[in-house]
């Protein structure tokens, strides 16, 4: 073979190998010895949750080594390599040299060192020392890649950002103190003024310095363990002691910042808004946030107005400038012992008092005297020592009640804290005497006082109901005497035409239905209870209750004994008699062993009892009632509360329609009427009732048509299923018969024993009377034809209430005004024989 074709082949293959090996580097998460990563190249994360390169924050021409959120569109800077060392003007290589040390050089004229992870060089001694790696929690690691040891990291060094898995807290092993600093500014991400740590002495907090001056103070642990979306744990062992978080939702970014203005904020980054939002930071506006607002011995109180002035003094101190604290408010000067010889007094009766639901003192002060010890135990240890100051008993985690003892100044202590807890602050013996003096004087003048005004507010309160009771068993007994005397005047008049009609004595009531028994209860409306009862004759009734809770009740009471005492109909429900006694307004009706309409078509096992036959019997019978009460009787009646809960059935399944408490009469010459008063059941309703208060003939065939359908159906049209576009079932109906669909919607337990021919039929009789204008709804007269014979039927126009629920398209991000579906049901079509 030619040498000349053997070196293009062997350019060729190298120039491949090349260039693999440069794709393989730029999707790699990893530098490894001698490679760099130059200014405006990107190490991402696996995950691409971080990324790491060179930044210029805000109007600074200064470059920086640094790591932020990859995903979040808003750059934000979670950790700064040479924040006090930046890169002037030149670009910048980071690489991990030949000794295995992550470096960082300027790449001017002249290479200078800026900044090294300065990992010890008995560590990175190896050869196979070592590679940087951007972890997908934010963290720049260095690892060994042999051992696979981490001999470095970011999380041990962390700038201004606390991420979720970073500690915060000392490695006693290591010797590494991780701790929070600030910004300068927007600008600089220099070391500002600001360092948050955890104080481990005594029970550790978290106190936010401004330079070397305690600035803030947080909870002592142990604090909730979950706070604003955040899962927190606290560690302390041998090795290390520190406090890391973790979302509580994996799914949520969330980052907690020490602010150059000296503000800790948590932050969560909000996708939707393309911002970041706060939960929670500290210090805030109160003036009892700022540590040692009230100085030493002291308590602040955020809740101060009633006193106007936050800052007040423990038991048995008093403040060491009066004129400071009463005039100029001023309470950094502190408190001290109101009789400073009683400091060296010890075991003469001194005790402790309770101060309740503070945020305990700076424990920096404090000691732990030990675990699982009682209150008692706890202030008998305290007590050993002349110089316990105070005590606290609380849980370690959760778990362990420990005792925690202050030997040293009280300071910071506030009052109304949400995770606060009980401290025990020691007094002398006259202090505690005078306190528990004025305590038990304060308790026995107030018992007196509350006995006092208890008393008169019982008798006040007896007269009150006393007479409330009288004037309301009174006005009762007035209101049925007249409500009696109307109904039997209207008796004497010839009004009421039904001879059989009896006025019972309650005693009667009260036998039949075993004195209102619960278990005679059949149901319950607006108008009350109605019971099943049993005369003496052996015949079974049905007595309606006027509740004593019901002001309406009467009127009902009064306009159905007068109503339906001149009806006859064998499709109207009987009224035998009624019982106006003592406080009582009762109903007696004939029994009713089917009880309710509702109850069959609308359960699930007793549906199947009512075929079609037998549904279209009932369809005509209630049809024939309306016809009578419009029509035939001596009064033209509008019901006004047609449904199918008030649609009797009698053992032989006739239907009866009941309940003619809202009905209303019309002249012979009057066709509509005007209410502002509505009333009725929504769902049953014509439109030009429910909106406007019109009611005539046509708003009784409005709720047939409903019945209609729903005894087809088996639906109830004021409910709908989560599937349907549809908010009612006319409205369904309808949209069913525009496509020639209607059978799909016919009750399924009929399939076996319907005529399809028959039920389209009332399905398009039904959708006729519940057109929206009521001038095209057929009267009650032309309906009774259309059920029972074969004359051919107009089209029915749209009615009205056809709501449609808005569907949103999963294929489109742009909200529109049609509407669409995706069915994903499987739909078994209903053929009726």
């Amino acid at each position: 073979m030619d040498s000349t074709m053997v070196a293009e082949k062997c350019f060729l293959i190298f120039f491949l190998l090349m260039i693999i090996h440069f794709a393989l580097c730029a999707s790699m998460d990893t530098i490894a010895i001698n490679q760099t990563i130059e200014d405006g190249s990107l190490l991402i994360s696996k995950e691409n949750n971080f990324a790491l390169g060179f930044f210029s924050p805000g109007n600074s021409k200064y470059r920086y080594l640094g790591i932020w959120y990859y995903k979040v569109r808003e750059q934000t800077i979670v950790w700064v390599a040479n924040r006090n060392h930046p890169i002037n003007g030149s670009t910048g290589v980071l690489s991990v040299n030949h000794f295995g040390n992550l470096v960082l050089y300027s790449s001017g004229s002249q290479k200078v060192l800026v900044w090294s992870a300065n990992v010890s060089r008995e560590v990175t001694k190896t050869n196979t020392c070592c590679v940087a790696q951007l972890m997908d929690s934010g963290n720049l690691i260095l690892v060994q890649q042999r051992s696979r040891r981490v001999v470095w990291e970011s999380f041990d060094h962390p700038t201004d950002t606390l991420l979720p898995g970073m500690k915060l807290g000392l490695n006693r092993e290591t010797g590494i103190h991780r701790f929070l600093t600030s910004w300068r500014s927007t600008d600089d991400p220099g070391t500002g003024d600001y360092v948050l740590e955890l104080n481990l002495k005594g029970s550790p907090q978290g106190i936010l310095y401004k330079g070397t001056k305690r600035y803030w103070r947080g909870v002592p642990w142990p604090v909730k363990s979950y706070i604003n979306g955040r899962n927190f744990s606290f560690v302390d062992s041998q090795k290390e002691t520190f406090v890391t978080y973790f979302p509580a939702d994996v799914s949520v970014i969330l980052r907690t910042k020490l602010d150059y203005s000296g503000l800790i904020i948590h932050l969560t980054w909000h996708e939707t808004e393309g911002k970041w939002k706060e939960l929670w930071s500290a210090p805030n506006k109160y003036q009892c946030q700022t540590y040692g607002h009230c100085g030493t011995y002291s308590k602040c109180n955020p809740s101060y107005l009633y006193r106007k002035f936050e800052c007040d003094c423990l038991p048995g101190y008093e403040p060491q400038s009066p004129r400071a604290w009463n005039i100029l408010k001023d309470g950094s000067g502190g408190c001290v012992r109101k009789r400073k010889e009683s400091s060296s007094l010890c075991n003469q009766g001194e005790g402790f008092v309770k101060v309740a639901t503070v945020k305990v003192p700076d424990t920096s002060e404090a000691v732990w005297l030990g675990l699982n010890m009682s209150l008692l135990d706890c202030e008998l240890e305290c007590k050993k020592n002349c110089t316990c100051y105070a005590y606290s008993s609380t849980s370690i985690s959760g778990k362990e009640p420990g005792c925690l003892a202050w030997y040293g100044e009280l300071m910071d202590t506030v009052i109304n804290v949400e995770e606060g807890s009980d401290i025990y602050v020691r007094v002398d013996a006259l202090e505690l005497a005078e306190i528990t003096q004025k305590s038990n004087g304060f308790l026995e003048k107030k018992h007196l006082l509350a006995i006092f005004l208890v008393s008169i507010f019982l008798a006040w309160f007896v007269i009150i109901l006393f007479v409330y009771l009288w004037f309301k068993k009174k006005g009762k007994r007035v209101r049925n005497a007249k409500l009696l005397n109307t109904i039997k005047a209207n008796e004497d008049r010839g009004g009421v035409s039904n001879p059989e009609i009896a006025f019972f004595n309650l005693n009667i009531i009260l036998a039949a239905t075993d004195n209102f028994s619960p278990a005679n209860k059949l149901g319950q409306g607006g108008f009350g209870l109605v019971y099943k009862g049993q005369l003496s004759n052996g015949q079974e009734i049905a007595v309606k209750r006027l509740s004593k809770t019901s002001e309406q009740g009467i009127e009902e009471f009064k306009n159905e004994v007068l109503l339906i005492a001149k009806l006859q109909h064998q499709n109207l429900v009987k009224l035998i008699g009624c019982c106006i006694q003592r406080e009582e307004s009762i109903l007696v009706y004939e029994y009713m062993p089917n009880k309710s309409l509702d109850s069959f078509i609308f359960d699930e096992t007793r549906r199947s009892i009512l075929d079609w036959r037998k549904r279209f019997d009932i369809i005509v019978g209630i049809a024939r009632g309306i016809l009578y009460i419009h029509q035939d009787s001596r009064l033209r009646i509008i019901h006004r509360d047609l449904k199918t809960s008030n649609i009797l059935l009698d053992k032989e399944m006739n239907p009866k329609i009941s309940d003619f408490g809202l009905a209303r009469i019309f002249k012979g010459d009057q066709t509509q009427e005007k209410t502002n008063k509505i009333v009725g059941t929504l769902g049953y309703m014509s439109p030009e009732y429910a909106v406007f208060g019109k009611f005539s003939t046509k708003s009784d065939v409005f709720s047939f048509g409903i019945i209609l359908l729903e005894i087809v159906t088996g639906k109830k049209n004021n409910s709908s299923c989560q599937g349907d576009s549809y908010l009612s079932m006319a409205g369904k109906v309808w949209h069913l018969w525009t496509e020639e669909r209607a059978l799909e919607i016919v009750d399924s337990s009929m399939q076996e024993s319907c005529s399809a021919h028959e039920v389209l039929r009332c399905i398009q009789i039904g959708l006729l009377c519940v057109q929206e204008d009521a001038l095209k709804r057929p009267s009650m007269s032309a309906v009774v034809v259309m059920l029972n014979s074969e004359i051919s039927l107009p089209s029915p126009k749209q009615p009205p209430f056809i709501f449609r629920k808005p569907i949103t398209s999963y294929n489109s991000a742009i909200t529109k005004n049609e509407f669409y579906s995706v069915d994903e049901e499987t739909i078994t079509e209903l053929v009726c024989r």
